[in-house]
């Protein structure tokens, strides 16, 4: 009879496009989620909290930049139905609100953060699970809504760390393009399924600007355009004097916003959806120009043309204008940490019945790398105060010293690993970052005392330290048992870890 062969172990590995998080990731995504979460507080939003797992059904057709329903999403059938789990936090506000909408007030003003799955291929930096942080208004048509996401957007960014200078915030608008694609001829406002392909091609074409340049988005609008490599991609085929249109709409922008409208209008002349478009341009300028964000923080900008598809009204798209080296050491902007706009379609396909929203998506990890590379998050998450464990049978006295620190609300453990040896307590400690460890053996408990070891200097000391320095400052101190938690609140104070 053969042997029968074991089962091979399973690979230690996460599947491929996800990651761990430890604690001084989740410590920072925590924090910055609440700031992040004050600043949409503050302008009056209320959160959000949703079933990650959607009916493929409600998520509907609206994942950006494919043809599938369940393109792009883990999905799985369940009985009946298909479930998946939510590719953002849009698609499910659009669900809530038309189960919800007649006890919600309208407007509905949320904000959702958490966790989103993409099921596509994996890179370098491109997870298939990531963190979104939302913020939507429902219900309201009026442009102030939108001006106040853009103006919440900035000062979001500003309060997580971003300097004024290093991110913009740019606006455009679906009608604008839409009516310079009606002027151009590839738009019939009587059928608009005509076109259809031809204006794909458009929107892609300039979504390519920034790789391509001019010439070679003109070349994408007409017959088409072949790569270093030699393939060929087929154009739009627009003529030459479509092509003008759609190139004069890319170069629209002016040094003023009254400039860039002047241009724009002069664009869409004669299409009613056009000239819509610059009017509701217009007044979100008007109105954050009014709230004090210069152009320096909020532009209007003509080149905005990220997810086009799927808004229905204004665009806008936070950059981040600083420089980084890429993979292969080339000089970048570090690019786009947060997108949003107007969908007036989405909650239309629960109810019937048209429903204005808006709203801002920002990149939680993309804003999280940024903040790292201009060193404004600390790495370093200090760890709780370490007991250390001098005897085995007097467990309880150590405890009680955790209970008592963690009464003033201050972080302690216990070590609970094999004591035999006293130095791996303290490579514990320094491995957990403890800013200080706690010692008590037999002696100091009869004599009523504890040690006071302050971990931090002690690894500033021994950098190079002198001898007279070490003796000037101690690293480590004795104190009565009665006035550990003085003293440890003062170590921590010197520290400069409390107020």
């Amino acid at each position: 009879m053969a042997k029968q062969k074991k089962a091979p172990k399973p690979k230690a590995l996460p599947p491929k496009g996800f990651r761990d998080y430890f604690g001084a990731d989740v410590s920072e995504r925590t924090e910055m989620l609440r700031q992040i979460s004050e600043v949409y507080h503050l302008y009056g939003f209320e959160q959000l909290e949703s079933s990650a797992v959607e009916t493929v059904e409600a998520l509907g057709k609206f994942l950006p930049d494919v043809d599938r329903p369940n393109e792009g999403v883990f999905a799985w059938q369940e009985d009946e139905d298909w479930l998946a789990l939510r590719y953002d936090l849009t698609a499910p506000l659009a669900r809530v609100y038309a189960q919800h909408r007649n006890d919600l007030p309208s407007p509905y003003r949320r904000f959702a953060m958490g966790p989103v799955w993409r099921n596509e291929k994996p890179g370098p930096g491109r997870f298939r699970q990531f963190y979104q942080c939302d913020a939507d208004t429902v219900g309201s048509a009026s442009m102030a809504a939108d001006a106040e996401i853009c103006a919440m957007l900035s000062d979001t960014l500003e309060r997580v760390g971003i300097a004024r200078d290093d991110y913009i915030i740019r606006v455009n608008n679906r009608k604008v393009l839409n009516g310079v694609m009606e002027v151009a001829g590839v738009l019939d406002p009587a059928d608009p399924e005509k076109f259809a392909a031809e204006r794909g091609i458009v929107l892609r074409a300039i979504d390519k600007l920034d790789r391509f340049g001019l010439q070679g988005v003109r070349q994408l609008l007409g017959a088409g355009r072949k790569d270093d490599s030699g393939d060929f991609t087929d154009g739009a085929g627009l003529d030459d004097a479509q092509t003008e249109i759609v190139m004069g709409f890319m170069q629209a922008l002016g040094a003023t916003p009254a400039e860039t409208l002047s241009n724009l209008r002069a664009l869409v002349q004669g299409s009613a959806i056009g000239e819509s478009g610059v009017d509701e341009l217009q007044e979100i300028s008007d109105l954050v120009t009014a709230q004090g964000y210069g152009t320096d923080r909020i532009m209007l900008d003509p080149s905005v043309v990220r997810g086009l598809g799927y808004y229905t009204g204004p665009v806008y798209e936070a950059e981040l204008t600083f420089e980084i080296k890429d993979e292969k050491g080339r000089t970048r902007q570090f690019g786009s940490v947060a997108g949003g706009g107007r969908y007036d379609d989405l909650v239309k396909r629960f109810t019937g019945q048209e429903v204005p929203a808006t709203g801002i998506s920002i990149g939680v990890d993309r804003l999280l790398a940024a903040l790292r590379m201009k060193g404004r998050v600390e790495r370093s998450v200090l760890g709780p105060v370490v007991i250390t464990v001098m005897d085995r049978d007097r467990m309880s006295d150590y405890q009680a010293m955790a209970t008592e620190l963690r009464t003033a609300g201050i972080r302690a453990e216990v070590y609970l690993g094999n004591p035999k040896n006293f130095g791996n307590q303290l490579k514990y400690a320094d491995n957990r970052n403890s800013p200080i460890a706690i010692i008590e053996g037999g002696e100091e408990k009869a004599a009523g005392i504890v040690q006071i070891k302050d971990l931090i200097l002690g690894a500033e000391l021994a950098k190079d330290a002198t001898l007279e320095e070490w003796k000037a400052r101690p690293s480590q101190i004795e104190a009565p048992r009665g006035d550990l938690m003085a003293q440890v609140k003062q170590m921590l104070a010197a520290q400069g870890l409390t107020e």
